[in-house]
């Protein structure tokens, strides 16, 4: 019970940092490249409960993926609206690979200067807290992805597909999306996602490498 707790809490952080800086991400770059629409709705700012989904926030609480609700873009305002678009997607998802790879070298830290043991109850509680964040980043940076729509990777990923071929596919994102949360919660899912996710965490971990040099172990 103390372990699912203290999971939750954990994904509790995750909800008010990764979730608010994934969105305002998005709206960020939209409005950078001339498209105004998030700023006017609100969605330029770091507050979650501006992004906030209720089901998404909820599935993140209790299983560690979830979403929020989807910033407005108006592709209309982009110079290249396919580019801004796939531009735009992608800000988010970036977004948690780079707090995946703060947390991961900030949990890096923590433990090495814990000692082997870490017999420091504090550093001990912090190196779970942010390996945990890594971890759950990742996760969402892979799921988001997904090059499936309503996931940023469809908007990425129909970059390159010609436009009747993306809009006859967005026409069914609601009945893919369930799908999709089908396939997630039974399980479907678990092993192509890990595979990625593990994938991920390999390369973050080569680029922290930095941290184990810092403390003479390599």
């Amino acid at each position: 019970m103390q372990d699912l707790l203290f999971d939750i809490m954990v994904r509790a952080i995750v909800l008010f940092t990764a979730i608010p800086v994934h969105e305002a991400a998005h709206g960020w770059l939209a409005y950078k490249m001339g498209d105004p629409t998030a700023k006017y709705n609100g969605r330029l700012t770091l507050n979650p409960f501006a992004h906030f989904d209720k089901v998404g926030t909820i599935s993140l609480l209790l299983f560690g993926i979830g979403w929020a609700r989807p910033v407005p873009v108006n592709a209309n305002n982009f110079k290249n609206p396919k580019w801004g678009m796939c531009l735009t997607a992608l800000a988010g998802p970036v977004s948690n690979i780079l707090m995946a790879y703060i947390s991961l070298i900030l949990a890096k830290i923590f433990l090495y200067a814990g000692g082997a043991t870490l017999a420091v109850p504090t550093f001990e509680t912090l190196f779970i807290i942010f390996r945990s964040m890594a971890f759950t980043n990742i996760a969402l940076a892979i799921f988001n992805l997904l090059p499936l729509p309503p996931f940023d990777g469809s908007r990425i990923f129909g970059v390159f597909l010609p436009a009747k071929w993306y809009f006859k596919i967005m026409q069914y994102e609601r009945y893919i999306f369930i799908g999709i949360m089908i396939c997630l919660f039974t399980g479907i899912l678990s092993l192509p996602l890990s595979i990625f996710q593990s994938m991920l965490f390999n390369v973050l971990n080569k680029g922290s490498l930095f941290v184990e040099m810092l403390f003479g172990l390599i």
